[in-house]
């Protein structure tokens, strides 16, 4: 192909990120939006500059890749309907999480009869800092075996978690979920409140993980009130490799281990020491010039989760042109089913999410806690 791929963007809720993605990629071309023609999705489309379309059948022939940013099946959304009639288009499309695995099957058929790729995208793994967590793991994984994951999550975000965690320690099979862990009744009489968490046991990839998973959902405020995203630590021998949050910063600590002397006691200061010379936990992305800040939410959505869209759509397009370094077609496409398969298992373990309808959350800024603190001469 001697011109930029042509993008169409559906729907225009998260796919406002994807919007933004394809504005700033140099290596594709923003060719509309597909909505339903609401008065917002017609003025993000305006604002983008291209046209709002509201059926497939009216797209330009033209176009060559469609994100599909709308809820499938799973959420009472038709998603994945829409992207069979973008394939039988002829369309390449990449498609976001969660998906049911017969959706995934119908759409890699789909692709397949009409000679034209498919894709669906867990997102977060392409977030930089989530990346960096996982070139650190695979580095370490060369020279030692992963020997336990533990994680916590918000159950919106749990199938990308799963794939972190795959990719991780290196593979998603073998795998295989307990049931989550119940808690006694005379400890939760004792909590002053019900406790957010459910705790899974589990095995990916060979490797022992335990999942917390806030099984908890605001029915009026979908992407709200989650206690984080994603945390992950990842033990080794030498240490443990953890992703403090779902946006940085990466840690590694290594495993305290001092010798001991001849009476069996450890050896605290002098020579023998040198194991004992290093930084308790250190910041894998380095130490950050004096006064530079972590990026806030909203440099992350302007930035950080659009330059995410932009890396899968780059891995997208080595698929589609059959890039060498591109994963292969079959391999990814069982990654993809093993992990709608854990997902789904996962999921009906932890039975429906508790609705919850907590008032909105007030801050607590650092400055302030810090403030306090030094008034107090802490």
């Amino acid at each position: 192909m001697t011109r930029r791929p042509r993008v169409i963007v559906c729907g225009t809720g998260f796919g406002r990120i994807h919007l933004r993605a394809v504005r700033s990629s140099p290596d594709v071309e923003l060719a509309g939006v597909l909505a339903r023609g609401s008065d917002q999705s017609r003025r993000i489309a305006s604002e983008h500059g291209v046209t709002c379309f509201t059926d497939v059948d009216d797209l330009p022939g033209d176009v060559d890749i469609a994100c599909v940013v709308v809820t499938g099946g799973t959420g009472g959304g038709d998603g994945t309907v829409l992207a069979l009639r973008l394939l039988a288009r002829g369309i390449h499309v990449m498609q976001e999480l969660p998906l049911h695995r017969d959706e995934l099957e119908s759409c890699l058929r789909a692709a397949r009869e009409h000679g034209v790729h498919y894709r669906v995208n867990a997102f977060h793994p392409h977030l930089a800092p989530v990346r960096r967590f996982l070139d650190a793991a695979e580095v370490a994984r060369r020279r030692q075996r992963p020997l336990f994951v533990d994680t916590a999550c918000a159950i919106q975000v749990l199938p990308s978690l799963l794939d972190i965690v795959g990719r991780a320690v290196g593979g998603l099979r073998p795998w295989r979920f307990a049931d989550p862990d119940t808690v006694p009744p005379e400890l939760a009489a004792l909590a002053g409140t019900p406790a957010p968490y459910s705790t899974v046991h589990g095995v990916i990839g060979e490797v022992p993980v335990t999942l917390r998973v806030q099984n908890q959902i605001n029915p009026s405020d979908l992407d709200n009130h989650a206690l984080l995203l994603h945390r992950v630590s990842v033990g080794f021998e030498g240490g443990v490799l953890s992703l403090a949050d779902t946006h940085g910063p990466v840690l590694w600590s290594p495993r305290l281990h001092g010798e001991r002397d001849a009476t069996g006691r450890l050896v605290l200061s002098g020579p023998e020491t040198g194991r004992l010379g290093v930084s308790s936990t250190q910041r894998l992305d380095g130490a950050k010039a004096p006064g530079a800040q972590d990026p806030t939410f909203l440099e992350i959505f302007d930035r950080v989760w659009p330059d995410a869209v932009v890396h899968a759509l780059r891995e997208f397009q080595q698929d589609i042109a059959g890039s060498a370094g591109a994963p292969q077609p079959a391999k990814w496409s069982q990654w993809a089913l093993s992990l709608t398969a854990q997902w789904q298992d996962l999921s009906a373990r932890l039975g429906p999410p508790e609705p919850i309808h907590p008032p909105e959350p007030q801050p607590l800024p650092l400055p302030e806690l810090l403030a306090e603190l030094q008034q107090e001469g802490r």
